[in-house]
Formats: C-alpha cells, sequence, structure tokens
C-alpha cells in the first residue's frame, strides 16, 4: 500500500493543484490531509491563490481517498465545504506490518507530547511546517512539511510511505528526509 502524506495547505488553491497532481502521478491508494485544510489562520499571511471554496471542490473530488484530521486552523464552518470528514483530532491506519500511523494535526499531540504508543508505533503529524523523518527512541515521528507556508528555509513539501519507507520529498522532487519502517525493529 502506497500512502500520501499532506499538510498545511492553507486554502491555497496553486499549492492544492500542485500538491494532487503530484498525489495522482505518485499512485498511491489514500491521501492523508493532516489539518489546516482550507483557514489560512490569524498568525499566516494570506497565501498566494487563497480560494478555499475551490480548494474544497478540488479535494471533494477524491473524497472517497482521503482520510483527513483536523487542524487548529480547521472549523466546523470548514467542514460545511468538505464532503469527507476532517474533525477528528486524530486518526489511526493499522499497516499490514502490524505497525500503527498516528495521524493528527501536531498542536495537541506531538514529539514532546507523545500520545500513547506501542513500540515501532509512527506519530504523523503537521502544523510546524517542518519535514522530519526520525526514530526518536522506540516510535517514529514524521511530519511531511507544508504545501503552502514551509518554514526555516525548507521547501513546499508532502510525505509518501512506500516499500516500507517514509520519505518527505519537496515538490521539486528534492528528497528531504527518509527514514525505513522496519529501524528499530
Amino acid at each position: 500500500m502506497k500512502l500520501f502524506f499532506a499538510s498545511d495547505l492553507h486554502g491555497s488553491l496553486p499549492a492544492t493543484q500542485q500538491m494532487l497532481a503530484q498525489y495522482v502521478a505518485s499512485g498511491a491508494q489514500h491521501l492523508i490531509l493532516l489539518g489546516d485544510i482550507l483557514n489560512h489562520g490569524p498568525r499566516n499571511p494570506i497565501p498566494d491563490g487563497y480560494n478555499p471554496p475551490e480548494v474544497a471542490k478540488c479535494l471533494n473530488a477524491y473524497a472517497h481517498e482521503i482520510i483527513a484530521v483536523r487542524g487548529n486552523c480547521d472549523s466546523e464552518v470548514d467542514q460545511m465545504l468538505l464532503t469527507f470528514p476532517m474533525m477528528m483530532d486524530y486518526a489511526w491506519v493499522l499497516l499490514a506490518t502490524g505497525q500503527r500511523l498516528f495521524l493528527t494535526h501536531g498542536h495537541r499531540y506531538n514529539q514532546n507530547n507523545l500520545p500513547s504508543l506501542a513500540q515501532r508505533d509512527v506519530l504523523v503529524h503537521g502544523h510546524t511546517h517542518l519535514p522530519v523523518a526520525q526514530w526518536v527512541e522506540n516510535c517514529l515521528i514524521f511530519n511531511p512539511g507544508s504545501v503552502t507556508f514551509p518554514r526555516d528555509g525548507h521547501l513546499a513539501s508532502y510525505g509518501l510511505l512506500e516499500d516500507g519507507q517514509l520519505k518527505v520529498i519537496s515538490f521539486s522532487g528534492e528528497l528531504l528526509g527518509s527514514v525505513s519502517l522496519a529501524a528499530n525493529a
């Protein structure tokens, strides 16, 4: 199974279109959205091409392939535009390996405030806009970075789970981080 991860779209239509084109090109079976989908939030500038209704329309075309969680900028009003659920603070995905992915935005659960994880589980979150792919003690921390507002000089990026590897990849194709699910076994 191939999974595609994206976070922090913040209502940018061009960034969403670029992300969806890469999702389709990747051949992934599911698109996992890690929150802050439609709203830019009060601490961010208004992004280029800010158009939440059109972003919703684009994403709704893939509703049957999307697993989404709520970010700190997402609201019930946003949910009214989307045909897939996105108001959960977290979701679990069980991999064929028996490992679990804990999907969340990152404003509540993150590396500094871990949820209850078993050995070799994966905490997958966005929120910081910083790409991360690393083992911390007995769990893996994975953040695909931000599609719209990358921080600290990083490139806009997405994540991919493929062949037992979690990768963070820039939209220009540069590998920003990679880690094996089998490490620390």
